[in-house]
């Protein structure tokens, strides 16, 4: 009989560098906040590390899973992977990238991009934002295909080996510090000013201005590239089972401290709780915690011998050192 897939838990967003995080990080540590995380930490042991800085283009878990499927981890087409996800099955053949519709703060000194879910399109008024900006992309030899709400596809020559930053970097942030130098990037820009123009006059605009929304006035680029492989999207290694848990994400990049704080909460009681009975069950599991510039991953021990298995269960009669969580956040 073969043995079960390995089950690889992934949680990015598990903390930041911002400073509403920091702040919240010590609220982690305070008994019992987080007694399942505290246990599999207690129980398994510092594997692979890696290792990043804030300002990679890449957040660290898309550079984990792009390892995982094989594909280059600082150009991985995770437009493909989304289209996918959304039931659009674009050309392998072609680049790809993401476009998603959001809105620029225009503060005093500087530019905030909001993040695009804020927006809360529905998909008659997306799809029509897009339409409004098609031409102007056709024009130049762009192909746009309609995802969803929040994710338009666009295929372009250009994109093979165009680095951009991903979403989540720029949520929050000045998105002109984000665009990167590389020559295709002027086309980039030139079409997002083009892009503010024309949605600046737009009908829905004024309709969503009226009525207390956020317009809609640029896009950002994400997730380019072209797929190794002509052939569908090579599937994640067949010896584990990965669970990328995302529910992190929406408070984190909000700085809803309390809501993430919450959120955590709830993953302790029912993700976390889940990995821990798979662990005393005996299951293969793996953990790996993301935040801003490293993912960390913690794996059980090697055990190849009786000896091996006897000093594990001896360890577990002993007392457990209990793990200073926020420290461990912190370090990510």
């Amino acid at each position: 009989m073969s043995a079960p897939p390995l089950t690889h838990w992934i949680l990015p967003f598990a903390s930041s560098l911002s400073e509403p995080c920091q702040h919240a990080l010590p609220r982690l540590g305070q008994d019992p906040a987080l007694p399942h995380l505290t246990q599999l930490l207690q129980r398994l042991h510092p594997a692979e590390r890696l290792e990043g800085d804030e300002f990679d283009l890449v957040m660290p878990h898309e550079k984990l899973l792009a390892k995982q499927m094989g594909w280059p981890t600082e150009q991985a087409p995770w437009a493909h992977w989304w289209g996918r996800q959304d039931g659009v099955i674009l050309d392998p053949t072609q680049p790809w990238g993401m476009l998603s519709p959001c809105h620029w703060l225009m503060g005093r000194d500087h530019l905030t991009m909001l993040d695009p879910l804020a927006l809360a399109l529905t998909e008659a008024q997306s799809r029509a934002f897009m339409d409004a900006i098609r031409s102007l992309f056709e024009t130049d030899g762009w192909t746009l295909v309609w995802g969803n709400t929040n994710r338009w596809y666009a295929s372009h020559a250009s994109l093979s080996e165009l680095p951009t930053a991903s979403l989540d970097r720029v949520i929050g942030r000045n998105p002109d510090v984000w665009l990167t130098d590389h020559p295709q990037a002027r086309l980039i820009r030139r079409l997002q000013s083009e892009v503010q123009m024309v949605l600046y006059q737009h009908a829905l605009n004024d309709e969503r201005q009226d009525n207390g929304q956020l317009t809609v006035n640029s896009f950002w680029l994400s997730g380019c590239g072209q797929m190794p492989d002509p052939a569908a999207p090579r599937p994640v290694q067949a010896d584990q089972n990965i669970q990328l848990i995302t529910t992190l994400r929406q408070p984190l990049v909000s700085d809803d401290m309390p809501a993430w704080l919450a959120a955590w909460a709830k993953l302790d009681a029912t993700v976390l709780k889940e990995a821990l009975a798979q662990l005393d069950a005996g299951e293969p599991i793996a953990l790996t915690l993301c935040g801003d510039r490293h993912a960390q991953t913690w794996r059980p021990a090697d055990i190849r011998t009786w000896v091996d298995r006897m000093t594990q269960a001896a360890k577990r009669l002993l007392p457990q050192t209990t793990p200073d969580l926020p420290a461990v956040l912190k370090d990510l």
